[in-house]
């Protein structure tokens, strides 16, 4: 069993900063790309970043700049640190990781269950 929780999620004022967490637990060999997606009401999930294991991150053209992804590797762990947050970044964060669970498996994608952000002006 695999578990993916996020954390950090909540309100705050445009201009604002959070920071997301998440914890990946279970049976777990190795965690390879990890990554933050977001979905807004009546919207489609729409990709935030991604992180390989090697440390490699990519963004979304809109995040660039205000988000940064990281991940603690001792800990199962990946955060999103958000400044600048504007009230169109108001969605559910999910998280996303590819997880291997043993050594002769092939990568599995486990989501986590949503953290709401919410961006008042």
């Amino acid at each position: 069993q695999v578990q993916l929780v996020e954390s950090g999620g909540g309100l705050v004022q445009a201009g604002g900063s959070l920071r997301l967490s998440c914890v990946a637990s279970g049976s777990i060999f190795s965690i390879n790309t990890m990554g933050w997606y977001r979905q807004a009401p009546g919207k489609q999930r729409e990709l935030v970043a991604t992180v390989t294991s090697g440390g490699m991150a990519n963004y979304a053209d809109s995040m660039k700049g205000r988000f940064s992804i990281s991940r603690d590797y001792a800990k199962n762990t990946m955060y999103l640190q958000m400044n600048s947050l504007k009230p169109e970044d108001t969605a559910v964060y999910y998280c996303l990781a590819q997880i291997q669970r043993t050594l002769f498996s092939s990568d599995t994608p486990y989501w986590g269950q949503g953290t709401q952000v919410t961006v008042s002006s």
